[in-house]
């Protein structure tokens, strides 16, 4: 059994992800890849103390790059877009 910090990596900040907070009330999280929608949403719930209404999951690939003649894989990682119910919200950066 993995512990509620082992869970959850750490939050996704982009435009795209900034944008669906602002408007949909949904965060996004980098997770651990073996872990299940139901640890992801205990773990957020007992770490940010919030009501969480959905977890949807995605296995983002690894992207390829190169440099010159070399190829390369970057490795890739799971991400949860987790809604939270109407009131709730979690902030990253207070008073920036």
């Amino acid at each position: 059994m993995k512990t509620i910090y082992e869970v959850i990596v750490s939050p996704i900040i982009t435009e795209k992800a900034t944008a669906a907070k602002e408007h949909f009330n949904e965060v996004s999280f980098v997770v651990d890849k073996r872990a299940n929608k139901k640890e992801i949403k205990d773990a957020i719930e007992k770490i940010f103390k919030v009501k969480v209404m959905d977890v949807k999951t995605v296995n983002m690939p690894g992207k390829v790059k190169r440099v010159r003649l070399f190829q390369g894989l970057r490795s890739g990682y799971k991400k949860a877009l987790v809604r939270l119910k109407q009131g709730n919200k979690i902030e990253f950066f207070q008073g920036v």
